[in-house]
């Protein structure tokens, strides 16, 4: 098991999904945990759950697809904890699932704001303080929609395809300092699959719900990366159905 004993993460998108599972993973390997998302009741019951459980954990409700929303939880995790050693980009939403000729403009920009404008906040929030102190990981969650197209989901695959690019941007500038590395996790069972599955629209949604993978796999991957092979690993993403990484994170013998 990653031993995070003593570090520092923020992790949005901390509601449910891999996020909720990942503020788990970190709290159980040592770290303390700053969770945002927009739910507040579901993250101040995942604080409640570590802090019981003996972890440390602190929570914000924010909206990270708008600046200040991100920057004030960067602010309040130094504030409860002194810094800040490790961000988790998670947050990411998909509806709605619609062709472009049926979308809503202003819904797709919407889910833009969340799935790339949000990485950018990340970035911009955290970079100078892990500047400033000589060190950071940050992890952004991409999918392998950003490199393949899918029916109905113009504005997702549009946006992790930006995320991925600034994952490698991130690198190319502050790489000999920050490690930034994107990880893909495949198809994940969620909330995320379940409104895939009702829209009836792409190869994704007629899938067998057996086949997609539990949070926590994720969410050791993420821990894994966390715990120094994000180093080896920066400027990539890397990809969870890739069995090498599955058997280095010690998902499969």
């Amino acid at each position: 098991m990653t031993d995070l004993t003593g570090k520092i993460a923020i992790i949005t998108g901390a509601s449910r999904g891999i996020g909720a599972a990942t503020a788990r993973e970190f709290a159980t390997q040592g770290a303390s945990v700053f969770l945002t998302a927009r739910s507040r009741d579901e993250i101040e019951k995942i604080t409640t759950d570590i802090r019981t459980a003996g972890g440390k954990a602190e929570f914000l409700a924010s909206d990270v697809s708008r600046y200040f929303g991100v920057e004030i939880v960067v602010r309040r995790c130094i504030d409860a904890f002194g810094r800040v050693d490790i961000l988790v980009s998670n947050a990411g939403v998909i509806d709605p699932i619609k062709r472009i000729t049926d979308s809503d403009p202003g819904l797709w920009a919407k889910t833009v704001e969340v799935n790339l404008n949000a990485v950018y906040y990340g970035l911009r929030a955290v970079l100078p303080t892990m500047l400033e102190q000589g060190f950071g990981t940050i992890i952004n969650i991409s999918s392998g929609a950003a490199h393949a197209p899918l029916e109905g989901w113009s504005h997702y695959c549009a946006a992790k395809a930006g995320a991925a690019m600034l994952t490698k941007m991130a690198h190319l500038e502050n790489g000999d300092i920050v490690d930034v590395v994107g990880l893909s996790p495949g198809t994940v069972m969620t909330d995320m699959q379940v409104r895939i599955k009702a829209s009836g629209i792409n190869p994704v949604s007629q899938m067998d719900p057996n086949v997609h993978i539990p949070p926590e796999w994720p969410a050791r991957a993420i821990a894994w990366l966390a715990g120094g092979a994000s180093h080896e690993l920066a400027g990539q993403e890397i990809a969870l159905r890739d069995e090498d990484i599955r058997r280095r994170v010690g998902l499969i013998e």
